[in-house]
C-alpha cells in the first residue's frame, strides 16, 4: 500500500504520562469552565451560578463512573467510540452517539477559539465591530493545528506546559480576588426571577460543559502509559481539579461585581472582575491567563476529537474521504475537524455554540449510561444503580436547559434537533450501504 493510501491510524501507545493525560483533560475543562460559561450561567440563575457550578460537578461525578469502569475494561485511543461499539454494536446508536459526540467536541473547540477572540480583544478596549473576536479565534485553531501535526510527545510537553502556568494563575487569581472582596457572601436570597428551578437545572447544564472535558481522556485511551490504571485516575484528578477552581473562581467572580455586572460581561467576566480587585494590571494578568487556558485547552481538544473520528472510519461507521491529501486517516481527521471548529468559530456566538455542544453532549452521555445499564454492567463491573442515577440527572440538566432556551432562543433547539434528525438519518443510510456491501 502506498503512503498516499495509508488507511491505518498510527496511534503511539504509551506515549502519554498520567500527568501529561491530566493536563490534556484540564485543558478541555478550564478553558471553557471559567473563561467564558460563568456569565452564560449567571445569566441563567442569577446568583446561585455558584452552586450551579457544584450541581454540575454532582453530575458529572455520577457520568465519570460508567466512563472509569469502562476505559478500566477496554483502554482504547477511540474512546467514547470504541465505549459505545462494545455497548450497541454496529448499528445506528453506535455512530448516531459518536457522532453527537464528535460534534459537541468540535463544537467546544470553537467555544474555546471565541472566548480567546473574547479576551484578547480586552487589551485594546474591546471589539466595537465584533469581526476581531471571530478573526483572532480562527487564527487560534490554525495554531493549534500546526502544533498537532507534531508528536505526542511534543503535544503532551505544550500541553503540560500551558496547564501549569493555567492553573497556578487561576489559584492566584481566585485567592487574591477573594482576599480584596469587601465580602465573599454571595447573596442567595434575591436570585430575581431568573433563579427558579427550570434555570438552575439549565445553568447546571451549562455546567456540565464546563466539566465534559474529562472525555478527552478517555479518547486518548491505549495512548496513555498503563491505561487500566491510568485513565480512571486522570478523570478523578481532572474533575477534582476543575471542582476547586470553579469554586472559587465563581465566588471570586460574585464576590467582585454585581449580578447585572456579571451578566453584561458575559463573554470576558473574569477580567471583568479582575479591575475592581486588580486594577488594570489585573485586567491583563487575567486575560493573558485566559488566552493561555483556552489555547490549551483548543490544543487538547483537536487532539483527542481527531483520534475519535479516525476510530470511527477505522471501525467504518462514518464515511471518509482522503480528498487527495497524503498521510494517514488520523491527519486527515484532524484536518476535517480543523476545517468544522473554523467554520463554527466564523459564525456562531458564544452562546450558541455552548447550547449545540451541551444538546448534543447530554443526550451521548444518555446513551453511554444506557449501554452500561443495559449491556456492559456484568463485564466491566459496574453497580447498575450509578448509571442510573447519572442518566436521571442528565435528563433533569437537559430539561432545565431545554425550557430555559425555548423561551429564550428557540432557533437552537430547532437547529439542534434538525442537525440530530440529519445525522441520524445520514448514518441509517451510509450503514445500511455498507451491511449491504459486506455481504
Amino acid at each position: 500500500m502506498s503512503k498516499d493510501q495509508d488507511k491505518t491510524t498510527h496511534y503511539q501507545e504509551g506515549s502519554l504520562s498520567l500527568m501529561g493525560t491530566v493536563m490534556l483533560g484540564t485543558g478541555v475543562m478550564i478553558g471553557a469552565g471559567i473563561f467564558a460559561l460563568t456569565g452564560q450561567m449567571a445569566q441563567m440563575t442569577g446568583a446561585l451560578f455558584p452552586l450551579a457550578f457544584l450541581a454540575a460537578a454532582l453530575v458529572v461525578s455520577f457520568s465519570a463512573y460508567s466512563y472509569i469502569k469502562i476505559s478500566d475494561a477496554y483502554p482504547s485511543a477511540g474512546g467514547i467510540a470504541m465505549y459505545l461499539h462494545k455497548a450497541y454494536g454496529d448499528r445506528l446508536p453506535t455512530a448516531f452517539n459518536a457522532l453527537l459526540m464528535y460534534f459537541s467536541m468540535v463544537i467546544a473547540q470553537s467555544f474555546l477559539a471565541r472566548t480567546f477572540g473574547a479576551y484578547a480583544v480586552q487589551l485594546v478596549g474591546g471589539d466595537e465591530s465584533g469581526i476581531m473576536v471571530p478573526v483572532l479565534g480562527v487564527a487560534l485553531i490554525l495554531v493549534a493545528f500546526v502544533i498537532n501535526l507534531l508528536t505526542n510527545q511534543a503535544i503532551q510537553g505544550v500541553a503540560s506546559f500551558i496547564g501549569v502556568i493555567k492553573i497556578g494563575g487561576i489559584l492566584v487569581f481566585g485567592f487574591v480576588g477573594v482576599w480584596v472582596a469587601d465580602t465573599i457572601a454571595v447573596d442567595f436570597s434575591s436570585p430575581r426571577e431568573v433563579g427558579t428551578f427550570g434555570n438552575f437545572l439549565g445553568a447546571t447544564a451549562l455546567g456540565v460543559l464546563a466539566f465534559k472535558g474529562f472525555t478527552t481522556i478517555t479518547n486518548s485511551g491505549s495512548e496513555v502509559n498503563d491505561p487500566k490504571r491510568n485513565v480512571g485516575r486522570a478523570i478523578m484528578i481532572a474533575i477534582a481539579l476543575c471542582v476547586v477552581l470553579y469554586t472559587l473562581v465563581g465566588f471570586a467572580v460574585a464576590s467582585n461585581l454585581s449580578l447585572p455586572e456579571i451578566i453584561k460581561t458575559q463573554d470576558y467576566s473574569l477580567a471583568a472582575a479582575a479591575r475592581p480587585a486588580l486594577g488594570e494590571y489585573g485586567v491583563w494578568f487575567t486575560v493573558a491567563l485566559a488566552m493561555l487556558a483556552t489555547a490549551g485547552g483548543i490544543l487538547a481538544s483537536i487532539f483527542a476529537v481527531s483520534r475519535m473520528l479516525a476510530m470511527l472510519t477505522e471501525m467504518k461507521l462514518v464515511p471518509h474521504s482522503h480528498f487527495g491529501m497524503p498521510g494517514s486517516i488520523q491527519k486527515h481527521t484532524l484536518v476535517y475537524t480543523v476545517v468544522l471548529g473554523l467554520a463554527l468559530t466564523a459564525f456562531f456566538d458564544l452562546s450558541r455554540i455552548a447550547a449545540l455542544g451541551i444538546m448534543f453532549y447530554l443526550v451521548m452521555d444518555i446513551a453511554i449510561h444506557w449501554g452500561v445499564l443495559r449491556y456492559l454492567y456484568k463485564d466491566i463491573g459496574a453497580k447498575r444503580w450509578v448509571p442510573l442515577t447519572a442518566i436521571a440527572l442528565n435528563v433533569l440538566a437537559l430539561s432545565g436547559f431545554v425550557w430555559v432556551k425555548v423561551q429564550s432562543d428557540p432557533m437552537v433547539i430547532g437547529l439542534a434537533i434538525v442537525a440530530m434528525i440529519l445525522i441520524a438519518v445520514g448514518e441509517y443510510f451510509f450503514l445500511k450501504r455498507i451491511h449491504k456491501e459486506g455481504q
